[in-house]
């Protein structure tokens, strides 16, 4: 380790910079324009080299081990025993950004990503002799790093153990537990510390995965948990029958739920702070014919609503909400199915609006997002509190911005639209597949087209598109199909949204699939959009009642409306999403 130590620490006349490009890493023009590139953005010159392509994650940390004479170990698909992370603290290993990877004839080998960090060693030097291990250093990319945690807590591993403690105990206790009522049984397992457990994994595994929902459920034989991750389902663990009455009562009593009522739908909520991070949990009980399925929304409050530009809303769908969101008074709506991200959308907005001069009030089912400044309102339909006796009393709250959560009847869409004509700003949800389809569906609850053109502003629609995982994305060309498909989408599309893309030799990626990204290709998700702005002739088109079909042809023809397809394959041509998954999620 000293000796080592020593020739990492030793230092050349030659800086790292000018190393990568004596050892050909990259072209002396090429370092010198990223130099200036990161400047003007304020970035970090190597961070910059690896976003912007000049050179990978995996070359740049190989140019680094021969700098510093270290061996470089790729660790994205090795297996390392959870024993030898367990050598040194989590804390240590996340704070240091380094991976124990091997431990042979007490010969202890170590994958540093930063081997300049004097505390990481000092760190390595004290477990040396805390421990009488010789230590090797290697070097790895922080993807390796991040890898090795994402796939060393094993959660089957983790509940099996916890399993085994329930059977134990459930041996011991079998005489007294018949004896007792089956309720109060029930009530005993689930404070019972490895049911605790299992629920805690099962809730640190699902975020640490990024999981927008866990789904509990199941079935005559056994018990089913699924994570829905960037929209997608995925089966995670089979656990037996026998645990599922306890798993329900314990996240039960987490959401302040009736342990006891199992005929009935509940709802509730509750929060839990995970390594700082404070994380709300929305649950959903349903019963079903084999038992109680349990749903738990995953609400991570440190992250904040993101920007516009964030959610993907981009080009003249960016500028049409921007100029509705700064109207005095009218009526903005987003459409879209369940789970396509409105409310976020809204929520972002709100924050944009939130400011010390405004009064916004929201009534929403249910509050997903607190939002300091805002006052937020959750609806109680069994106490009388629904979106149109709610919205009757905001009127009175001397509100400058209402957002009701979505308009599900004629009394509501009513006072949201008298609110608006009457000097309110007022942003809801409505279920539509398009952004025009809102209008058939609002005169269908009893508008009239006369006040519909009086107080709308702007109408939207959005979808959730995968994205394209950054570490794994490749350009490729598209198959004769989907090029076909490409062009019939993007044929009118107004020449300014084009900017950026090579339509004579058209590109698009696709994520070859790796450890960060679990091998799926993508991560996260964008949002798709169109817009329809509430002109004048269109005003007309409503008032004469022209078909929803009709009034977007004019949009499209006269005022070059994107529909969301082609806002999807605008992002998949620059490289955000592919051009299956854009038709995945948009076709009827």
């Amino acid at each position: 380790m000293a000796d080592q130590k020593v020739s990492v620490l030793q230092r050349k006349n030659l800086s790292f910079e000018d190393f990568l490009t004596v050892k050909d890493f990259i072209t002396a023009d090429n370092l010198a324009k990223a130099r200036s590139e990161s400047k003007t953005s304020n970035r970090n010159l190597f961070d910059y080299l690896v976003s912007e392509r000049y050179l990978s994650e995996e070359d740049l940390t190989k140019a680094r081990g021969l700098f510093f004479n270290l061996p470089y170990i790729d660790l994205r698909n090795k297996s390392v025993n959870k024993e030898l992370l367990e050598i040194s603290s989590k804390s240590t290993i996340t704070t240091y950004k380094f991976v124990p990877f091997e431990l042979t004839d007490n010969v202890f080998k170590v994958a540093l990503t930063d081997p300049s960090d004097m505390g990481a060693l000092q760190a390595l030097e004290f477990l040396a002799q805390k421990n009488r291990y010789r230590i090797e250093l290697y070097i790895t990319s922080y993807s390796s790093f991040q890898s090795v945690l994402q796939h060393s807590g094993n959660i089957t591993k983790e509940v099996n153990q916890a399993l085994e403690e329930v059977v134990a105990k459930e041996k011991i206790e079998f005489q007294k537990q018949q004896a007792k009522p089956q309720e109060v049984v029930e009530q005993k397992l689930a404070e019972e510390a490895p049911i605790s457990k299992i629920v805690d994994v099962v809730v640190r595994h699902a975020i640490e995965a990024r999981a927008s929902d866990i789904h509990i459920e199941p079935s005559e034989d056994d018990l089913r948990v699924r994570y829905r991750i960037d929209g997608v389902l995925h089966s995670s663990l089979i656990l037996p029958k026998t645990v599922h009455a306890s798993i329900i009562s314990r996240i039960k009593i987490l959401a302040n739920l009736k342990i006891d009522e199992q005929r009935l739908p509940q709802d509730g909520r509750f929060h839990i702070n995970l390594e700082g991070k404070p994380i709300d949990f929305r649950v959903s009980t349903f019963p079903t014919v084999v038992g109680e399925k349990i749903v738990l929304r995953i609400l991570d409050k440190s992250t904040g609503a993101p920007t516009l530009e964030e959610l993907g809303i981009d080009g003249r769908r960016l500028q049409a909400v921007k100029d509705a969101i700064v109207k005095p008074h009218g009526m903005f709506l987003m459409t879209g199915p369940t789970g396509s991200g409105k409310s976020t959308t809204l929520y972002s907005i709100l924050s944009i609006l939130n400011k010390p001069g405004v009064n916004i009030v929201t009534l929403e089912d249910p509050v997903e997002y607190f939002i300091d400044g805002v006052n937020q309102a959750q609806i109680r339909p069994e106490i009388g509190l629904t979106f149109a006796s709610g919205l009757r009393s905001i009127l009175r709250q001397d509100p400058n911005i209402i957002m009701v959560g979505e308009v599900r009847d004629r009394e509501t869409a009513e006072l949201a639209v008298n609110s608006a004509l009457t000097g309110h700003l007022v942003f809801s949800t409505l279920h539509t597949n398009s952004a025009v389809g809102a209008i058939p569906r609002l005169i269908d609850m009893g508008i009239e087209p006369f006040l519909l053109t009086a107080s709308l502003n702007l109408l939207a629609a959005q979808r959730l598109v995968r994205k394209i995982c950054d570490k794994c994305k490749t350009p490729t060309k598209p198959t004769e199909g989907i090029e076909k498909i490409i062009h019939q989408l993007i044929e009118n599309v107004d020449k300014s949204e084009l900017e950026g893309i090579d339509m004579k030799s058209l590109k698009v990626y696709v994520g070859r699939g790796c450890p960060v990204c679990g091998n799926t290709g993508y991560k996260g998700r964008v949002g798709i959009y169109e817009t329809l702005v509430i002109s004048k002739a269109i005003q007309d088109m409503i008032n004469d009642r022209q078909p929803a079909g009709k009034i977007q042809e004019y949009a499209i023809r006269e005022e070059k409306m994107i529909l969301m397809q082609q806002d999807g394959i605008l992002k998949s041509l620059r490289g955000l999403t592919t051009p299956e998954e854009v038709i995945r999620v948009t076709k009827e």
